[in-house]
């Protein structure tokens, strides 16, 4: 049977499929391009393992770590893998450039290198029927659990944007810490047009009552800072927009953030710095530049300055990252702050290793990690971006 006509099949199904489906479509399809089996495996959210989606007619399958297996090469390089001889292959689960997981393809015999780019296409068309199956069901978000979250990580999770995108001549990553118990850290971007929109928010009150308060505050923010945008709001009467919304709601509340948009025909970045951590702009290898900070009072004392806009020109293939307090004030246990130079050197040195960006970001965040025994005093988010250079 033809690709085509293999992907028509599943497209005709996935109209009535629910997620339970999936594992069983999979297999089917497999058949119809010369496999034995496709198994599909999402990762957790932490980023720590590949689990397997399965159903009473799947193999045995365990979980699988991301560190020191095909599968997890697969995942962080985004590209297939074979194995055992070209009976195995191991396709990363790619929604776009966002990380859903992995998909086994077994074979009793060595798939040929020109029916990879097959199984691949299949694989795209999977990831598809995932994301838009689980709008529908909770059936992929419990798999993708390995502990219990907590309400205030509920809820806050629920309104984050897929943790990467691209238009190819931009790419954007985000990543949040805790997964199970967030505090009041919270990210968003949009992409109309030409521009790029980026936030970044730290709530303050982690902790406080399960960090739902600072939910609470987060939350608020990420619904002023989509609605000024939607409207059409300069820079400026976004961060007015958002400061009047917080403060009407809860005027004792305090919330530093980011507010920036990247042109992606020139390079121009405009950023409005809350009373938060300085944003930077790296290139070849090296800190270009260190964005100024405070330009704007954090949100609900925005009445008592007006806020100022920087601006910087990048160059293709320079790099922005912005991150919160909980990734430079993360501390070892002998209370050593891991501080911005590591924060810089971590960086370039995923940069320099030529990883995609979302295991820049990842690896970044799980360094933050072991520096704290895997116990996160504070949020640690972390917004990468990458200009490529003007769209053709």
């Amino acid at each position: 049977m033809s690709e085509w006509q293999a992907l028509h099949g599943v497209l005709h199904e996935a109209h009535h499929a629910r997620p339970e489906d999936l594992p069983r479509m999979a297999r089917r399809m497999a058949g119809e391009l010369g496999a034995t089996d496709m198994i599909l495996y999402l990762v957790d959210h932490e980023q720590y393992e590949l689990l397997p989606m399965r159903d009473d007619g799947s193999p045995e399958r365990e979980s699988l770590t991301i560190e020191g297996t095909l599968a997890g090469r697969a995942y962080g390089l985004m590209r297939p893998y074979a194995a055992e001889g070209g009976t195995r292959l191991w396709v990363p689960l790619l929604d776009g450039l966002e990380r859903l997981g992995v998909v086994e393809v077994v074979s009793t015999g060595p798939i040929p290198a020109n029916r990879v780019s097959s199984f691949a296409t299949a694989c795209s068309l999977l990831a598809e029927l995932v994301v838009t199956r689980a709008s529908y069901s909770d059936s992929v978000e419990r798999v993708r659990r390995r502990a219990p979250m907590r309400l205030a990580a509920e809820m806050l999770r629920a309104q984050l944007p897929p943790l990467t995108f691209s238009t190819g001549a931009m790419t954007i990553s985000g990543i949040l810490e805790p997964s199970y118990d967030v505090g009041g850290d919270a990210f968003d971007y949009a992409v109309n047009g030409d521009i790029a929109h980026l936030a970044l928010f730290d709530a303050v009150g982690h902790g406080s009552e399960g960090g739902m308060r600072a939910v609470m505050l987060a939350s608020l923010a990420l619904a002023a800072y989509r609605n000024a945008r939607r409207a059409g709001f300069d820079l400026i009467a976004t961060y007015h927009h958002i400061d009047t919304a917080v403060r009407d709601h809860d005027r004792r509340g305090l919330i530093t953030g980011v507010l920036a948009e990247l042109d992606q025909r020139t390079g121009r970045l405009r950023v409005i710095s809350a009373g938060h951590p300085s944003g930077l702009v790296l290139r070849r290898g090296r800190v270009a530049k260190v964005l100024p900070t405070p330009t704007a009072l954090p949100v609900t004392l925005g009445e008592h300055r007006p806020p100022l806009i920087v601006e910087e020109s990048l160059e293709p293939d320079d790099y922005v990252l912005f991150h919160t307090d909980g990734i430079t004030e993360a501390r070892s246990a002998d209370g050593v702050p891991f501080g911005l130079d590591r924060l810089v050197d971590h960086t370039v040195r995923a940069i320099a290793d030529e990883l995609p960006l979302p295991e820049t970001a990842r690896r970044l965040v799980h360094a933050i990690l072991a520096y704290q025994d895997e116990q996160l005093r504070d949020d640690a988010t972390v917004l990468l971006v990458r200009w490529h250079g003007a769209p053709d």
